[in-house]
């Protein structure tokens, strides 16, 4: 039995809790829904719930191909027990089609294709609407070691290898994805989540949205969205 503690940390969608055991986290995953670093949010019914069962089925899959995460087990249908890390305050994205901020920066049409895929880091800071930097900002920053920015840049792209593959074996297009890391015993882990809230999905025949731009772009059929993806890779929700 796991007993959920004081709360740690409250996010735009997760609320954090200790428990009884110094080294593990409850993650609670609440039907909150935000974009624009906050300035929208509302409430959806059953995100919480998939969104939970969503990362859980992804985490267990990547370990299973090699990436450590911070994922123990499913608690309950909102709430999954994690590893405690030492986050690490940067973004790794990938993006294997152009869309969202690298089109309006760099004035590319959505949909492009990027071969190879581009890898970019972003400060996690909302205030600061998430700044692009390099390798250069974070070790003169002291946000990690030469060593694990290596570590985090080869992981970020190992998820990309596996990934990419499961949701076109799905009929579905990884267009991009942000991955959050922290320090555990030594070791880089992947952390956070890995939801259609923090990557941009599409059906690789039609291109329709199946991610957090629903929300966005104001589409509808946010939840309904994240569910077809679900059934397309097996999961049961």
């Amino acid at each position: 039995m796991t007993t959920k503690g004081k709360q740690l940390y409250a996010g735009k969608a997760k609320s954090v809790y200790e428990t009884e055991h110094p080294g593990q986290m409850i993650m609670l995953f609440r039907n909150d829904t935000s974009a624009f670093d906050g300035e929208r949010v509302e409430q959806l019914a059953r995100k919480g719930m998939v969104n939970n069962k969503f990362n859980a089925f992804i985490m267990q899959k990547l370990e299973q191909g090699g990436v450590p995460t911070h994922f123990i087990r499913l608690l309950s249908d909102q709430e999954s027990l994690v590893k405690r890390l030492d986050m690490i305050p940067i973004e790794c994205v990938v993006r294997n089609i152009a869309a969202g901020s690298i089109c309006r920066r760099l004035g590319i049409t959505e949909g492009l294709a990027l071969n190879p895929p581009t890898f970019e880091f972003f400060m996690k800071n909302d205030a600061l609407h998430d700044p692009m930097i390099n390798d250069s900002h974070i070790r003169a920053f002291g946000w990690a070691s030469e060593a694990e920015v290596a570590r985090m840049r080869e992981l970020t792209f190992k998820v990309n290898m596996l990934l990419k593959k499961m949701f076109l074996d799905a009929g579905l297009l990884l267009v991009d994805y942000k991955l959050e890391f922290g320090r555990y015993q030594g070791q880089v882990v992947l952390g956070d989540e890995f939801s259609p809230d923090g990557c941009r999905l599409w059906d690789a025949q039609t291109r329709k949205k199946l991610d957090k731009d629903r929300f966005r772009q104001n589409l509808g059929g946010v939840i309904e969205g994240y569910e077809e993806v679900a059934r397309r890779i097996g999961m049961e929700i």
